[in-house]
């Protein structure tokens, strides 16, 4: 519920969820379980404004994930695929939340690494397109340019709203370097708009 209610930017009750869902399993599921809980909890203590714990909050996800395993994580906790890049991937939305747009991209691309991109491929797909835009965001375009490429290419056969919200979210981001005659971003437009029809 924590993270639904980060995704539709309702931050306001979602530490608290992310707080109790952490207390309640502590000690009870695996470590890499726990790790899940923990990086949530970093994203809601991000999104409530609390920068410092959540930093901790981060190094104690990646202190679980570093941890002896244990038991098989549950099948529910595998929703998203497996931990260590579902803890990237929220550790870079704690990073970009936090306005540190480096270490954002750096967490999606280990993110997008440690998925199998034929199993995972929507997640890889949008992991990448968040990637490109904290690139874009820093001044790489052309280096955005190649990440989203790769994103487009991830979403091959994919069907899905959220994907297609994303190329066209990266097309009005590419419209000032296509403006400029960017060859890489006027190519990649092209193949958003073959996508977008097709």
């Amino acid at each position: 519920m924590a993270r639904q209610g980060m995704k539709l930017h309702q931050p306001e009750h979602c530490l608290a969820l992310a707080e109790n869902g952490l207390s309640r399993i502590h000690g009870k599921v695996d470590t890499q379980t726990e790790a899940l809980f923990a990086i949530t909890h970093a994203h809601g203590l991000a999104k409530t404004g609390k920068r410092r714990s959540a930093i901790q909050e981060v190094e104690r996800a990646r202190a679980y994930l570093a941890a002896e395993q244990g038991d098989e994580m549950p099948f529910w906790a595998l929703a998203w695929g497996p931990a260590t890049a579902t803890v990237h991937s929220r550790t870079a939305k704690v990073f970009e939340t936090l306005g540190d747009r480096r270490g954002a991209a750096e967490q999606y691309a280990i993110a997008t690494a440690s998925r199998s991109p034929g199993t995972y491929a929507r997640i890889v797909a949008l992991d990448l397109v968040a990637q490109a835009e904290m690139q874009a965001a820093q001044g790489g375009v052309e280096q955005a340019c190649a990440t989203w490429g790769r994103a487009m290419d991830a979403m091959d056969g994919v069907h899905s709203v959220r994907t297609r919200k994303a190329v066209m979210v990266m097309r009005r981001s590419l419209t000032p370097f296509r403006a400029r005659g960017l060859r890489c971003a006027q190519d990649l437009d092209e193949r958003a708009i073959d996508f977008l029809n097709g």
